[in-house]
């Protein structure tokens, strides 16, 4: 997989030329794909787990309006680019893997290699340039679903004022936050697209390797989200002890 990582980068920036056109219609079925259920996912986990169960905590204070500051931590920096990036993996990241196993198995991949074409640059650098654009502009998407999620458990439910749950949401609010979120969801959809593409090319033993194959890329993709979220998080908390500050 670093091979393939290297390789793709590689490639990539040595000639920046003659897969934006596939790019372009690979992002668009990313969107097409993801967008209905990140919106459902991040509007309920935002009034569910930290909504009302966060929201409830500072009802026993007195404070429901205090749950828009909390939203910083627990949307922007965390379950907004961990959904996006689980769904992301889930629902693309299996089409791809699927999509190149089915190749590799009808030897589509050694017919192109045969004619000359290389395989990395014709079917892998388009799927993994989309989805490392796409999982990083989604987050932006999936960040708001999840403030919604919140402002809902908030406001109609645990009785918050409005204007006092965006005062403490804004007031609490950094770049660096909004940064980290976006390069970080940027990243995770590069060693999506790599891990999934990885596994597709390499798939083995027919119809049954194929679904291997598949089951493989997921749980990979999934375990190497929650240990780069874990090691980017960190990082970052120690580079911007402020934005820990509850104002």
């Amino acid at each position: 997989m670093m091979v393939l990582a290297k390789e793709v980068v590689v490639s990539a920036v040595r000639e920046p030329r003659g897969y934006w056109g596939e790019v372009r219609e690979q992002m668009f079925a990313i969107l097409k794909l993801c967008i209905i259920p990140l919106t459902v996912s991040c509007i309920a986990f935002g009034l569910g787990a930290p909504g009302l169960q966060g929201g409830n905590l500072y009802s026993l204070f007195g404070i429901p309006e205090r749950l828009g500051s909390f939203f910083i931590m627990a949307s922007i920096r965390e379950f907004a680019p961990w959904i996006d990036a689980m769904i992301v993996a889930g629902v693309v990241g299996t089409a791809i893997t699927a999509d190149l196993g089915a190749r590799r198995i009808r030897e589509e991949i050694d017919a192109l290699e045969v004619l000359g074409i290389d395989p990395v640059r014709a079917l892998v650098i388009p799927r993994v340039i989309a989805l490392t654009i796409m999982t990083g502009l989604l987050v932006i998407f999936a960040l708001c679903c999840g403030v919604i999620g919140g402002f809902i458990a908030a406001v109609p439910i645990l009785d918050a004022t409005p204007a006092a749950f965006v005062t403490n949401f804004w007031s609490n609010a950094s770049t660096v936050d909004l940064i980290g979120s976006v390069l970080k969801t940027t990243i995770f959809g590069f060693l999506i697209g790599v891990i999934c593409c990885f596994k597709g090319l390499n798939a083995k033993g027919g119809s049954i390797g194929v679904g291997r194959a598949v089951n493989q890329a997921v749980v990979i993709s999934f375990a190497v989200i929650w240990i780069f979220n874990y090691v980017f998080t960190t990082i970052m908390l120690g580079l911007y002890p402020g934005i820990q500050v509850a104002r």
